[in-house]
């Protein structure tokens, strides 16, 4: 493409569009006819420019002109409680649901690796020691200890609010940095198990598991399948740059990425969920059996609401994507 000759030939129509949208008086009839047909053939031409003769300077003032020209076209749109509904209720579900091809043998490898890890460590007397030292070991396992004061320590309502943006924070580092690859998801992954591990270790050689899990699966469980949540996701972003499928590598790449952005939302209500457990249930003096099925109850909660809702909206379309109404008009590519 000879850009000159092209800016040439078209540069009265861009002009033309400009002044339609600075208009402040109402337009005709005929005025709205010709801002909605500009706005099409502007649109179609800045994805020419951009396939075939990327120019900065010319690319910024046509995408500002078709933003602008949208905005007029579609009008604005502003949230309602409707769309609130809709993505508690379709949207999150459903894009979560798509995905357990993913998070679901995540959590089934990671898992293995969290059990490996603790088998392991508590075989073995020299892998604790590197661990720390004897008597700090002790003062983390004994009745009392460490792994048992931790989850009183401090005042409940902070403790949960700690704990939500600390795993908040991670899960949406997971889906954020899947687009690396999903290189450093693996090593996010990989910590939490490991010290998961550690815990199932350390206190299975003491002769505590049972109350080691006791503590842990009440809001564990939850958790967890949070983060795998994340972890599957972000790894099929990373997928999705190798192999895009039969979409244009960048339009797949938008598409999962705004889904990633709508599941971190999702994920983070599920994480006050499951910190709200952690910081209540978990230290308080309900027995074993009625904490752990609260954490039971909860994880079964989740796994219906996505497999329910999640499954009938993705079956009638939904990706979690934004609808066709929100997203900016697919126009032309050069070949």
């Amino acid at each position: 493409m000879d850009l000159d000759v092209f800016v040439s030939a078209h540069r009265a129509e861009w002009d033309r569009l400009d002044v339609l949208l600075r208009r402040r008086r109402r337009l005709t009839g005929g005025e709205a006819d010709e801002l909605v047909a500009l706005y099409q053939r502007t649109a179609t031409h800045l994805s020419l420019i951009q396939s075939s003769a990327p120019d900065p300077q010319l690319t910024g003032r046509l995408s500002q002109l078709v933003a602008r020209a949208r905005g007029a076209v579609a009008g604005t749109r502003r949230a309602s409680w409707r769309d609130v509904t809709r993505f508690l209720l379709e949207s999150f579900p459903a894009a979560v649901y798509r995905a357990r091809h993913w998070w679901v043998p995540t959590a089934i490898a990671s898992t293995v690796v969290a059990a490996l890890l603790g088998w392991w460590i508590a075989a073995h007397p020299e892998v604790q020691a590197t661990i720390a030292a004897p008597d700090e070991l002790r003062r983390l396992t004994r009745p009392g200890g460490e792994y048992e004061t931790y989850y009183s320590s401090h005042p409940a309502t902070a403790f949960a609010a700690q704990v939500w943006t600390n795993n908040a924070q991670a899960t949406a580092m997971c889906l954020v940095l899947g687009v690396f690859l999903g290189l450093p998801v693996l090593w996010i992954l990989f910590e939490n198990m490991l010290n998961l591990g550690v815990g199932i270790g350390l206190m299975s050689s003491a002769g505590r598991l049972d109350t080691f899990l006791g503590l842990v699966l009440p809001h564990g469980l939850l958790e967890l399948t949070a983060v795998f949540v994340a972890a599957g996701t972000g790894l099929r972003l990373g997928w999705t740059l190798i192999d895009p499928g039969p979409r244009a590598r960048r339009t797949a790449l938008a598409e999962e990425g705004r889904a990633a952005v709508g599941m971190a939302i999702g994920l983070a209500l599920v994480l006050f969920v499951s910190g709200a457990i952690e910081g209540f249930v978990t230290p308080s003096d309900l027995p074993t059996w009625a904490r752990i099925g609260i954490g039971v109850v909860a994880e079964a909660a989740f796994l219906t609401y996505v497999y329910a809702l999640g499954g009938r909206a993705a079956r009638a379309g939904d990706t979690g994507d934004l609808t066709a109404a929100e997203r900016s008009a697919d126009v032309p590519t050069a070949a």
